[in-house]
């Protein structure tokens, strides 16, 4: 599986892809902002609009493929804009996998890659929200993310039912850009 972190240019070329893997997370049932049934133009705009953010540098976008053009997960860190005090954050959002990658260990990866990099940029606390009860919590979990606790009826699901969140936050150690100790 490659990852790749697209630029704006890029990621507006895997607009499509990227519609298709966020209708199929919303009818498979996740929790990532949508409503059920997700229409694909709706979905395709939604990415389209994040293009201005990755440009911006407000939003990082890394994306997983096995073929060119067919992207079959994706996860993000937004960064507080405008905020000298938080420069130090990012929200992880939109960790995606398609149903038929499901189960092999690529959400996963693709959150150790998003780490890794915000690290990497001076990133040392990163903080997200899953639905409580979701798949996805056990995957936090065991990747050494802390559970803060729960908020009742914080979004709807899918199926437009009140679901509670729960808070979760991991500390980064401090990665200093590697020396080069060739003379």
């Amino acid at each position: 599986m490659n990852v790749e972190r697209p630029d704006a240019a890029r990621l507006l070329e895997l607009t499509g892809t990227l519609a298709d893997l966020l209708t199929d997370t919303v009818a498979s049932g996740a929790s990532v902002g949508f409503l059920a049934p997700l229409d694909r133009t709706a979905a395709l705009t939604w990415w389209t609009e994040r293009c201005a953010d990755v440009a911006a540098g407000r939003l990082t976008v890394w994306t997983a493929y096995e073929e060119p053009g067919r992207v079959l997960g994706t996860v993000s860190l937004a960064l507080p804009a405008g905020k000298p005090n938080s420069a130090h954050r990012a929200e992880l959002v939109k960790l995606m996998v398609h149903r038929t990658a499901r189960g092999k260990g690529l959400g996963r990866r693709l959150l150790a890659v998003a780490e890794e990099a915000a690290s990497a940029d001076g990133i040392t606390l990163l903080h997200l929200d899953t639905e409580t009860g979701s798949p996805a919590e056990h995957l936090y979990r065991t990747s050494g993310w802390t559970e803060v606790g729960a908020i009742p009826d914080y979004a709807a699901n899918p199926a437009g039912a009140l679901r509670p969140t729960t808070i979760y936050y991991k500390r980064l150690p401090l990665l200093t850009p590697r020396e080069d100790n060739a003379s």
